[in-house]
């Protein structure tokens, strides 16, 4: 029942398709018959227009003159007004373009296909058929297909070119089925089949200046080596056919500037080589690394030879190029414990230097003598990187980042900054996966060590790129930096973290409070660093005010916890007293930037930063001579205890009654209302603990002692407000009086 329904089917399609393709054609013989009715009025107006010209005497007018001055006026407008540039189109759009006007052809034919080859396997369960019929009828379909879309050239060119690769996917598929499932052939016959295809697929590209048709022809070239794979690696007899397939792309390319077949060739043999190297490191893949270095670079000089020019795309295939041929060389290098590793950056790089040559001998300093002379030096500094031992990824991935960046800003076309900002992510997994060498690794060198080198890689590209991002916003005045602002905080951590790392790793052995401290000055004293920089480094404000508050809370944490720590493993004997002192060079940063509110000017345009500045300044002060008492008067760590407690109830109220104080005066001789209520709030914290738990945990003489300081530091503060405030309100009174004469 279902065989008679599956045949009725068919004959409708069959007959719905020939009635309306019947339509169509009387609709476009109805069209062609309006269009040269329309034309001809048209062209009579036109005859009967020329012939009344030809009749008319020519007659200068006065009036010519006036019409000549207006053309002329129009044609200096025209020249000396600048041709407004057109937006640049996505690079995407004619991708999509494509799609838009052929998805239904696409999937039209995939879902022939797939039709065809459920037929097949319907046919199959049914024993209709056995297997040699079943690739027989396979290929025939395939065959039929091709016939169909070589009929359709003439008047549907793309949709011929879809419909032949549909037929040419089906004789792909045929033959691999042919010879995994049903073993009807050798893997011989069967390569020697799918390379037929593919010859017959690029001559019918050729034939049919398909470009469309020979991509799927090269996808099938490059795919076939897998679909009859038994899993017997045979690498040179594999590498042979993707050198004569590259040499087909490559003649293709010439003749036809087919730049797609190209990138198409340049991915899957770079993934094919790549495979190879991890998976059976040797010495020959040597040759076909650089046969394709050949092959892919001459492909994309081609514009370069012929117009003396480098299109982005071509430029991008050049730093490709020579960056994933040099990843393999080297590792195979590495991998075979071959010197010396730098030969291949160093030829590659005596390549360009070729062509600089060139465009130097012809007096041209454009595009391509900048892209020549960045490819020269960015080889050159990855062979000195890796003559010092360096990881090769991480290095040439650091390298070629800013190399990308560099192109970006010499050509402004948009595909280099995309590629940066996909590669620099890539560049800090790898940076990552280096610095996990410091936990793995023992006794290494101070500085000359393999994971250093290549942090100073890293460090030296990234100052690179924050050099020309600066600018390249100078130069195009871009208003959103949100990128340029992420990857600068990006940028600056990693410099920090790859100088922080190296030294920890070299005081690992000492106790954990001695880390911290080392630790938290290097990350106050490059902050501080960055904030005295901020211009020159062109760093954002809003950047600037998070780097600020940042200061404030490592100078927080440092003065407070961290020497706490330190205070404690002193008292233990586990850290020297100088270690100790050496602990307090963070509030020579602290102060300057305290005592010159200059430096950081736009931070303390919120009341916020005055409340900031103040907390830390009294966690400081308190914690500081918190510890320092402890660390001079505690001989014994029993008696530990019994110092704290003294302190807090002694000393400490009388530190923050002298800080309130200061802030108060502060507040009036700088005019900062802001400072006096954190002085008088700060004044009533102390107050309230002085009287509701200090008093109560004093002997009489500390009792009496605390009460008479505090009373002679109050009145002191009080007289001294007094009379400030008299010298303020005298200078107004002459100010008045000096106005009013």
């Amino acid at each position: 029942m279902s065989e008679i329904l599956l045949t009725i089917l068919i004959i409708a399609v069959i007959f719905i398709f020939s009635h309306l393709n019947n339509k169509i054609r009387r609709l476009e013989k109805e069209v062609d018959d309006l269009n040269s009715k329309i034309k001809q009025p048209h062209q009579n107006i036109l005859v009967q227009q020329r012939k009344e010209q030809e009749h008319l005497p020519v007659i200068e007018t006065a009036t010519s003159h006036p019409v000549q001055e207006h053309t002329a006026h129009e044609e200096r407008i025209t020249e000396e007004t600048p041709l407004r540039s057109q937006p640049q189109k996505d690079w995407m759009q004619p991708f999509f373009d494509f799609l838009k006007q052929n998805i239904l052809t696409i999937v039209g034919i995939f879902t022939l296909v797939l039709g065809i080859g459920y037929f097949v396997k319907y046919a199959i369960d049914k024993n209709w058929i056995g297997e040699t019929p079943r690739a027989g009828l396979g290929l025939a379909a395939g065959a039929g297909i091709m016939l169909i879309g070589h009929f359709l050239r003439k008047n549907y060119a793309v949709f011929a070119s879809i419909i032949t690769g549909g037929g040419i996917a089906v004789l792909y598929f045929t033959t691999t089925i042919a010879f995994r499932e049903y073993h009807l052939f050798t893997q011989n016959t069967a390569f020697v089949i799918t390379t037929l295809i593919t010859i017959v697929s690029i001559v019918l590209a050729y034939y049919y200046k398909s470009e469309v048709l020979i991509i799927i022809a090269l996808l099938g070239g490059f795919t076939a080596p897998l679909m009859i794979s038994t899993g017997q690696s045979n690498y040179p007899f594999l590498f042979t056919y993707l050198t004569l397939l590259n040499v087909g792309m490559l003649a293709a390319s010439f003749l036809k500037h087919w730049k797609s077949v190209g990138w198409t060739a340049y991915a899957f043999t770079t993934i094919y080589l790549f495979y190879w190297t991890s998976e059976q490191t040797q010495l020959l893949s040597i040759v076909f690394y650089i046969i394709s270095y050949i092959i892919f670079y001459l492909f994309a000089l081609q514009d370069y030879f012929k117009k003396n020019i480098l299109s982005p795309w071509d430029t991008l295939m050049l730093v490709l190029i020579n960056f994933s041929s040099i990843i393999g060389l080297i590792y195979i290098f590495k991998t075979l414990s071959y010197e010396p590793v730098i030969i291949f950056p160093l030829a590659f790089a005596a390549v360009n230097a070729v062509l600089l040559a060139r465009e130097y001998g012809k007096k041209s300093f454009g595009f391509s003598y900048s892209i020549f002379a960045a490819l020269t030096i960015s080889l050159i500094t990855v062979a000195v990187a890796l003559q010092f031992k360096t990881h090769l990824i991480t290095s040439v991935w650091a390298v070629e980042a800013s190399l990308l960046l560099y192109i970006w800003k010499k050509s402004g076309h948009g595909i280099f900054k995309t590629c940066f900002y996909v590669l620099f992510p890539l560049v800090i997994i790898a940076q990552l996966m280096t610095w996990s060498e410091y936990f793995n690794t023992d006794n290494m060198s101070i500085v000359f060590n393999p994971v250093f080198l290549t942090s100073l890689v890293t460090i030296a590209t990234t100052i690179l790129n924050l050099f020309l991002l600066k600018r390249i916003n100078e130069t195009r005045k871009q208003e959103d930096n949100f990128f340029e602002n992420v990857f600068a905080v990006v940028s600056y951590g990693i410099i920090y973290l790859a100088l922080l790392l190296e030294i920890i790793y070299h005081i690992s052995h000492r106790p954990w409070s001695a880390i911290t401290s080392i630790g938290l000055l290097f990350s106050i004293y490059y902050i501080f660093a960055l904030i005295l920089l901020r211009k020159k480094l062109d760093i954002d404000t809003t950047i600037q005010t998070g780097l600020t508050y940042l200061f404030l809370i490592l100078i927080a944490f440092n003065a407070s916890f961290v020497a706490s720590e330190v205070a404690s493993a002193v008292l233990y004997k586990e850290l020297s007293f100088g270690f100790y002192m050496i602990h307090f060079l963070h509030w020579i940063p602290f102060i300057y930037m305290v005592w010159n509110a200059s430096s950081i000017p736009d931070f303390y345009k919120t009341n916020l930063s005055y409340w900031a500045i103040s907390v830390t300044i009294v966690i400081a002060v308190s914690c500081g001579f918190y510890n320092t008492y402890l660390v001079g008067s505690v001989s014994n760590v029993s008696l530990l205890y019994k110092a704290k407690e003294h302190f807090n109830i002694l000393y400490l109220p009388i530190i923050w009654t002298v800080l309130s104080s200061i802030f108060i005066y502060i507040s009036l001789k700088k005019n900062i209302p802001e400072y006096s209520r954190i002085g008088f709030i700060l004044f009533g914290i102390m107050i309230l603990k002085l009287y509701s738990y200090d008093v109560w945990q004093m002997d009489n003489i500390s009792r009496i002692t605390a009460f008479i300081v505090l009373g002679i530091i109050l009145l002191s503060s009080s007289f001294t407000f007094q009379r400030l405030k008299n010298i303020i309100k005298n200078m107004v009174d002459k100010k008045e009086e000096e106005h009013e004469n």
